[in-house]
């Protein structure tokens, strides 16, 4: 298997293109936008994608712009009560996460992408994938490749026409970049304060963007992607007043936003692929399993996914049997924390009063029983299932 043709400039396309060229392998990348860039604000990379990055030889590279968390802490916002703590040092190998600005892990892959020969094409959307053959939105039909890998995202065509469909949810978020604010908040720490379900605020610390040493943060708002409308319609101020009174210390990150342009919608939906494999094709990242960010895995499962498929395709001789070889990998991993991610979603994310009840009064309480914070930890962390203890360490 020599060609091999990726359909997405993510982190999980950039992370399989190099993984293939070092294995020598003439890898090309088809971006749909004119220039491969990052899509997206900053996000959280777990002890399973720093593992795949330790692979890659590119941890320190990224670690020089991100900022390590130690600490994932939410408490209610009426009476204070702390109702989500995670720290990494409760791990069984304690391992802190980082925050990291998109634009941090695209240049740091792009570049060694770039080292390592492969060939990117951009303005170039791919809309289907067979027997190797890719055809773009023009309805030209490229040569076959001898394995085409969509990572296109949660809207692929590709994956559609394989009988992926996204659930839509109701809530998305409000997602912007700003300054890192300073004390009194942690820089080691993701800290959130929800107001029953269907308000949560948070304040991630990402680090720095490349060539620049500002400090920065990711502010996040729980809205309904029906709401989004409105809450543009109303202006700003109102929406800041309700977040003063629910969080007093945001008031001055608050002042940095002046501009609902300056806050991305994103929309979140829950779908797995039955099987993201097929003749010549293997789908990874979002384009085969995307669910809400309640458990911060999205970047993480990608790169797991881009790691479990070329370690296949390393060991098996038969192109067959490494594409079954990467689904069996990824397959309990993968369901798992769907299932987790769904089921925790309408605790944090919904209507209602019984279910954040529930967060508020007995969920806390059972995260403080004994083995409860490891547990925790690991299942934040990815671990659980890690799909990697059958090889990379």
């Amino acid at each position: 298997m020599k060609s091999v043709a990726i359909v997405g400039a993510g982190p999980s396309g950039l992370a399989a293109a190099l993984m293939l060229a070092r294995q020598g392998r003439d890898v090309v990348v088809f971006e749909r936008f004119e220039q491969a860039g990052p899509v997206g604000a900053g996000f959280m990379l777990q002890p399973t994608g720093l593992a795949v990055l330790d692979a890659l030889g590119l941890t320190p590279a990224v670690e020089a712009m991100a900022q390590p968390i130690d600490h994932i802490f939410g408490r209610e916002a009426r009476r204070g009560r702390i109702v989500l703590d995670v720290r990494y040092a409760d791990l069984a190998r304690p391992r802190p996460a980082l925050g990291v600005h998109r634009a941090a892990l695209f240049e740091v892959l792009h570049r060694a992408c770039l080292e390592a020969g492969v060939r990117f094409e951009t303005g170039r959307e791919m809309v289907a994938a067979d027997s190797g053959r890719l055809t773009d939105a023009r309805g030209v039909s490229l040569p076959p490749f001898d394995l085409v890998i969509d990572a296109s995202g949660a809207r692929s065509r590709i994956a559609a026409a394989r009988g992926a469909r996204a659930r839509p949810l109701s809530y998305g978020a409000l997602w912007a970049t700003v300054p890192w604010p300073g004390a009194p908040f942690d820089e080691r720490a993701l800290q959130q304060v929800y107001r029953g379900a269907a308000r949560m605020i948070g304040v991630l610390p990402v680090g720095a963007r490349p060539g620049s040493p500002d400090r920065l943060a990711t502010f996040f708002w729980s809205l309904k992607t029906a709401d989004h409308a409105a809450w543009r319609a109303e202006g700003l101020e109102p929406w800041k007043a309700e977040i003063r009174a629910l969080w007093p210390e945001t008031a001055g990150l608050l002042e940095t936003l002046t501009d609902p342009d300056q806050l991305t919608l994103a929309r979140y939906g829950h779908h797995t692929l039955a099987r993201p494999v097929g003749d010549r094709l293997a789908v990874i990242g979002d384009a085969a399993h995307s669910t809400s960010p309640q458990l911060g895995q999205g970047v993480n499962m990608g790169l797991l996914d881009a790691w479990s498929l070329t370690e296949a395709l390393a060991s098996e001789a038969d192109p067959a049997a490494a594409l079954s070889a990467y689904a069996r990998r990824r397959r309990w991993h993968v369901r798992l924390y769907q299932a987790l991610s769904l089921g925790f979603t309408p605790f944090y994310q919904a209507d209602g009063r019984l279910l954040p009840w529930v967060r508020d009064h007995i969920l806390g309480k059972v995260a403080r029983l004994p083995l409860s914070p490891r547990l925790l930890a690991a299942t934040v962390s990815g671990l659980l299932l890690d799909p990697r203890t059958r090889g990379l360490r």
